[in-house]
This record gives C-alpha cells, sequence and structure tokens, in this order.
C-alpha cells in the first residue's frame, strides 16, 4: 500500500518517548452510555421483580380445571389428572384456537375404569360411589334432571386411560371396528352412540397437549441427564486446557496435530455414516424418504431411515473437501500463523492467569441467562386466568368474558340457561397485561445487551493485558505486577461507558435480525414472492452488519485499552490502521482464526463422538450407565453446543492475544523504526514473523532481545 492509499486512512502513529504501554493516567469516557446502562440495568431488575410477583411457572406445567386450579397441587395434591365431561365437546374447532374444551373439566385422582351412565349409577349405591369422584361438587339427593341442568356430574363415564396427565378413552380396535372398552357403543345418558365419535374430540385434544408434553419429555430428559452432561463438559474442559497449555509449550507440533486430527475425526464419522447406510440396505421401512416421514419430535426415528445417513455423509464429505482445500491453499500461510500462535503463546506465558478468565466470563454468562430464562418463563406465565361462556346452543354470550363467582345470578345464565361459566385460557385487562409483549421485549433486548457486555468485558481486560506484555521493552522485567487485574480495574473503572456503548450497538442488530426471523416464521405460508425475496435479502445484509460489528468492536476495545479514549475514537483509530495494514490482516489474522477454529472443532467433535455412544446406547459399554430418555439427542445437542462454548472461551484467549498483538504490532512499525533511538518493541521472532511476506529487512537477534535495526526502514 502506497503513501497516498495510506493517507486516506489517516496519519500513521508517530514516535512519541513517554509512551510506555496502556496509559495509566485516564478519564472516564462514554459517561452518557454509562448512565444509560445503569438504569436500564435497574429497570431489568424490575421487570424481574414484577415478573417474579405475577408469574405462576405451574401453569405451563400442570393441568387445569374448570375454575383455573393446578391438578396434583395444593388442595388437589391428590388429584393429578383431569377429566373431561364430555369428549366429544373437544371436537370443535374453537378448542385449537382457544386451547381449551368447551365443557366442564375436573382434577380426580384416577381415572375411571369403567362405562357408565348417571342415570343408572345414581341406582346402585356401589356405582355411585365410584361415579361421585367425577362430579364438581357433591350433588348431595338432588334429581338426576337437576344434576344434569347444574352439569354437577358428567352425564356419563367412560373407560379412560391417562395420558398427558388428562383422562383420555380407552379406544381399541375389533378389526377396522374403533371401540371403547371393549364395546363398540357407549350410552352418553340420552342416546347410544359408537365409539368413533371420540375419535374427533381426543385428535383436538391431543394437538393442543402435544407441544406441552414434547417440553415436558424434554424437561424430564434433563432431570435424568444433567449429571452426565456434566461430565461430558467438564470432560471439554479438561480438554480444552490439555489443548491450551500444550499450545504454550508445544505450539507449532500441537498446530499440526490439531489439523490432521480434525482430519482424521470427519474422516471416521464419513466411515461410520457409510456402513451406517450400507448396513442399512436392508432394513425394512429404511428406504422411505424424509419428506415422507416428516417432522418427529423424536429424532432417534430419523436413525432408522437410510436417506438421513446418505444426507450425514454427504455433509461430512463437503466439510472434509472445505477444510482440505483451504488447508493446501493456505499451507504457506498456515507456517507464519503457527510462528504467530507461538509469539502468542510466550505472551500467555507471562500472563498465565488469562487462561483461567474464560471461566469468570463464562460464570456472568450463565447469570445474564439465567435471569433472562427465569424472566421470560415467569412473564410468560404472568396472566390471569379468563372465564368465558360456553353452552352447546346457540347464545348471543357465546365466548364472551364472566364472572364464575356469580355468573348463576347473571343476565348472561337467564338469557342462557344451558350456558355455563368456564375457564378458557390465561390473560388479563389489566395495563400490566395489556404491556406484556413489550415487557417480554424488553427482556430479550437486555438479554443481548448484557450478553454482549460481559463478552465486551472480557476482550478489553485480555487486550489491556497482552498489551502490558507487549510494550515491555525488557520483557519481563517491565511487564506490570497482575497485569490481567489491572486491565480489568480499568476496563470497569473508566470504560462501562465504551463497553456498554459498543454492546448497545451490537444488540440494536441482533434483535432486528430476531425481529426478521419472527416476520419470516410469521410469511411462511404467504405467496408474496417479492416479500420473501426482500425478507431474504435484509437477512442477509443484517448477518454481515452484525459480524463487521463484531470486528469493530474487537479491535475498538483494544484500543480502548491501550490509550483510554472513548469508543467512537477507539474504533476510528482502530479501523484506519487495519486499512493501512489490509494486507497483513487478511493474510495473517484470519489465518490464524482458522486454525483456532480447528481447534474448536476438534474438541467439539470429541466430545460429541463420545457423547453420541454414551447416550444412544449403541455401544455395550455404556448400556448399563447410560440413563434412560425419551430424546437421546436432547442431551447429545447440549453437550455439543456447551462443547463448543467451553472451547470457544478458552481459545478466544489465544484468538484475542493474537488480535492484540497483531494491532500492537502495526503500531509500533508507524510509531519506531528499529534504531537505537526509536527501537522496536516486538521481538525478533515476532518481527520475523510478521516481516515475511513484505520487502523489509530482516535483522538477526534473540528472541528475547529487544530488536535494533542500524538502519531505519523508511517505508514502515
Amino acid at each position: 500500500m502506497d503513501m497516498e492509499e495510506k493517507a486516506k486512512y489517516g496519519e500513521p502513529k508517530k514516535y512519541d518517548p513517554d509512551f510506555k504501554g496502556p496509559i495509566q493516567n485516564r478519564g472516564c469516557t462514554d459517561i452518557i452510555c454509562c448512565i444509560f446502562f445503569i438504569v436500564a440495568i435497574v429497570g431489568y431488575i424490575a421487570v424481574g421483580i414484577l415478573a417474579w410477583t405475577h408469574g405462576d411457572p405451574r401453569k405451563v406445567i400442570y393441568p387445569t380445571d374448570s375454575m383455573g386450579q393446578y391438578c396434583g397441587q395444593g388442595n388437589l395434591e391428590k388429584k393429578p389428572l383431569l377429566f373431561y365431561f364430555n369428549m366429544m365437546k373437544c371436537a370443535s374447532p374453537m378448542v385449537l384456537l382457544e386451547f381449551q374444551c368447551p365443557t366442564p373439566q375436573v382434577c380426580v385422582e384416577k381415572c375411571p375404569n369403567r362405562t357408565m351412565t348417571l342415570v343408572k349409577a345414581v341406582l346402585n349405591p356401589f356405582d355411585w360411589k365410584e361415579y361421585k369422584p367425577f362430579c364438581r361438587e357433591d350433588p348431595g339427593q338432588k334429581p338426576v334432571t337437576q344434576i344434569l341442568q347444574e352439569k354437577l356430574c358428567p352425564a356419563y363415564l367412560i373407560s379412560s386411560k391417562p395420558f398427558l396427565q388428562r383422562c383420555f378413552p380407552s379406544l381399541g380396535k375389533k378389526g377396522e371396528v374403533i371401540t371403547v372398552g371393549d364395546q363398540e357403543t357407549f350410552n352418553d345418558g340420552k342416546t347410544t352412540r359408537n365409539a368413533k365419535d371420540l375419535v374427533a374430540g381426543m385428535k383436538n385434544a391431543t394437538i393442543v397437549m402435544e407441544g406441552r408434553q414434547v417440553a415436558m419429555k424434554i424437561f424430564e430428559d434433563y432431570t435424568k441427564s444433567w449429571y452426565w452432561i456434566l461430565i461430558c463438559l467438564l470432560i471439554a474442559v479438561v480438554l480444552s486446557l490439555i489443548f491450551i497449555v500444550l499450545l504454550r509449550y508445544l505450539a507449532g507440533i500441537m498446530v499440526w496435530v490439531m489439523i490432521i486430527m480434525v482430519i482424521a475425526v470427519i474422516a471416521y464419522g464419513i466411515a461410520h455414516c457409510s456402513v451406517k447406510y450400507v448396513n442399512m440396505k436392508d432394513s425394512a421401512g429404511s428406504n422411505i424418504t424424509l419428506q415422507q416421514l416428516g417432522f418427529q419430535p423424536d429424532f432417534s426415528v430419523y436413525l432408522h431411515i437410510r436417506q438421513t445417513w446418505l444426507a450425514f455423509i454427504i455433509i461430512l464429505a463437503i466439510l472434509e473437501l472445505i477444510i482440505i482445500l483451504l488447508l493446501i491453499f493456505l499451507r504457506n500461510r498456515i507456517r507464519i500463523a503457527v510462528e504467530l500462535i507461538k509469539e502468542a503463546s510466550r505472551a500467555i506465558g507471562y500472563v498465565m492467569s488469562s487462561l483461567f478468565y474464560p471461566i469468570f466470563t463464562f460464570f456472568l454468562l450463565t447469570i445474564v441467562i439465567a435471569y433472562w430464562g427465569v424472566t421470560a418463563v415467569f412473564l410468560s406465565t404472568s396472566s390471569e386466568p379468563v372465564y368465558k361462556v360456553f353452552n352447546e346452543t346457540e347464545c348471543s354470550y357465546a365466548r364472551q368474558t364472566c364472572i364464575p363467582e356469580n355468573y348463576s345470578l347473571s343476565a348472561m345464565k337467564k338469557d342462557c340457561p344451558q350456558s355455563e361459566c368456564l375457564f378458557a385460557f390465561y390473560g388479563g385487562e389489566t395495563p400490566y397485561h395489556k404491556y406484556l409483549i413489550v415487557l417480554q421485549f424488553y427482556n430479550v433486548f437486555l438479554f443481548f445487551w448484557c450478553a454482549n457486555f460481559v463478552t465486551a468485558l472480557g476482550q478489553m481486560t485480555l487486550a489491556g493485558a497482552f498489551a502490558s506484555y507487549y510494550w515491555a521493552l525488557k520483557k519481563p522485567d517491565h511487564i506490570p505486577a497482575f497485569p490481567l487485574c489491572a486491565s480489568l480495574g480499568r476496563s470497569l473503572r473508566y470504560h462501562t461507558g465504551s463497553l456498554a456503548f459498543g454492546s448497545l450497538i451490537l444488540a440494536i442488530v441482533q434483535i432486528i435480525r430476531v425481529l426478521l426471523e419472527y416476520i419470516d416464521h410469521k410469511l411462511k405460508g404467504a405467496e408474496n414472492k417479492f416479500a420473501k425475496f426482500l425478507l431474504c435479502c435484509l437477512k442477509c445484509c443484517f448477518w454481515c452488519l452484525e459480524k463487521f460489528i463484531k470486528f469493530i468492536n474487537r479491535n475498538a476495545y483494544i484500543m480502548v485499552a491501550i490509550y483510554g479514549k472513548n469508543f467512537c475514537r477507539s474504533a476510528s483509530d482502530a479501523f484506519m490502521l487495519l486499512m493501512r495494514n489490509v494486507i497483513r490482516v487478511v493474510v495473517l489474522d484470519k489465518v490464524t482464526d482458522f486454525i483456532l477454529f480447528l481447534g474448536k472443532l476438534l474438541i467439539v467433535g470429541l466430545v460429541g463422538i463420545f457423547a453420541f455412544f454414551f447416550f444412544s446406547g449403541q455401544t455395550d459399554a455404556f448400556k448399563g450407565a447410560a440413563p434412560s430418555l425419551h430424546y437421546y439427542w436432547v442431551p447429545i445437542l447440549t453437550v455439543l453446543v456447551g462443547s463448543y462454548l467451553i472451547a470457544h472461551g478458552f481459545f478466544s484467549v489465544y484468538a484475542m492475544c493474537v488480535d492484540t498483538l497483531f494491532l500492537c504490532f502495526c503500531e509500533d512499525l508507524e510509531r519506531n523504526d528499529g534504531s537505537t533511538a526509536r527501537p522496536y518493541y516486538m521481538t525478533a521472532s515476532l518481527h520475523d514473523i510478521l516481516m515475511k511476506d513484505t520487502d523489509a529487512a530482516r535483522t538477526p537477534a534473540s528472541h528475547d532481545e529487544t530488536i535494533q535495526l542500524t538502519e531505519p526502514d523508511k517505508n514502515n
């Protein structure tokens, strides 16, 4: 890049004899944004308190009777099952809209095991004793007609079995005929009906509850497998630490070992999938397509389909090919990047505490995620029970809200004598409930802001520590004591506003991406091709924008850590400096990121293979120890995601070290010329590494001594 092109991107840094690394005498930056961030956090705490005051997670766990009471809780602790008076009412399409059957429902201890009618039950004391637990209240000596009119008891009972914590008729088949309790018909208290009349009601009720049941099964799987998930994540931590420590002492060897092992692990995956694909050739039902199978909540079903394994083979083969081609084309650059990682290892060797800083970041992120998750659950369950008028015949008040306590004396009851005021769903008409969606949005936005802030704090802290190493003229004598703690203190004391500013910009872009995904989900069935195309373009643009902002933020935090300037000035300085050294950025910095990514991929692959064989029970060695699960993909996916986050946390130390050293190197070349009066702060090895692709002169020097060039490099 010639001098004219460099001038477009600002003036190069000039020699400053007083500059000795991260500025100690600095002031607070971006104070206004700091105040906004503190106010937002206080508001976030207030939203959490408000949600915890009104919310009740039991609403998504336990079934609710017609009075809004939770089955299996409180006074109904011994009655965990929900019983429908008339299952056929669930066949109404309104069930799928309002998630409630228009029939009285009561919590019961067990489901009925016989089919009988109210008319016959009251005549037999034994039958009546068995019938009464399914009534809403004790009818006493009231006649049958009054009991049915007041809907105190169901008109009939059907032999049922518990399913999804609800009593569903025990339907079966005799040939092609549907039966209930071994009978083809049943009496509903008025007429004799066919058992098949119950199917539609059961289907609608099941659709409503299936989603909740899948969530409950996943939750149950977590309760059974959390111990083993933690063990797998602990293995990921140990592997990450081993790789990081080995990189410290055997960087060159370990990089090539990582590359070879990544290729080997993917090759093993291709071979394993190929064996599965071939062995299932003659298996019954294995040749159906994924399109024919459709979506199945139990992912293990897909593993019995040959097309699934073929898809795995294709994906892994493409990934393997891409990695091999990149390694071939970047082989010379990789050798240089290996040397850069060696230099980063020396820096980390002087700041060993930096290896454990990701644990602190992970702890803070865990708090942020837990707070967001708990608040989201309580907000979603902070609505109140809403009661509506349900009637078997036409009624002008149907579907209108009502109050169950005085409904029997209301005008609605007089105009529609057969109507009932029943629990419909959870909602509310208060200002709090009207703005509930706003509170949910605020919860998501603050989650992004706080998570980005924690990540930014880690980046600035590490950058300050590694900059202290670089700008020490005599290493390690001039490196300050406890550089990591000192950098963390400076970041929090002076630059909370800058951290909040950068993370706010990123959070705004991320929340826009979430809204675009929501709109895309809503437009799934739309036929407007232009709208879909426009939405796709917007999603792509904002994805690119997010990546660009992350890159700018990362380098801006390095400049803030060194010079103590505000966020915008630091971002501008960092961008200009990188543009003046754009070739080195592309050639070296990004190649190093690729190598570190392969390291993350290796750890995820090793832990993922172990988790698959353990939780799937496909290996005899683990069959006795593995827990019995509904969906074994739940812990496997959790382990894969968790392992990547853990590996990313540890390898991010190296990535941040490389980025910081690279930026400092570029500044060093502009500030100094290697002469006795203006010596380089970089070591001889680092100078040799980063100047290999330029025509700059090389002067032999010790790895631990500062370069002293006899003739200034005029181009630098």
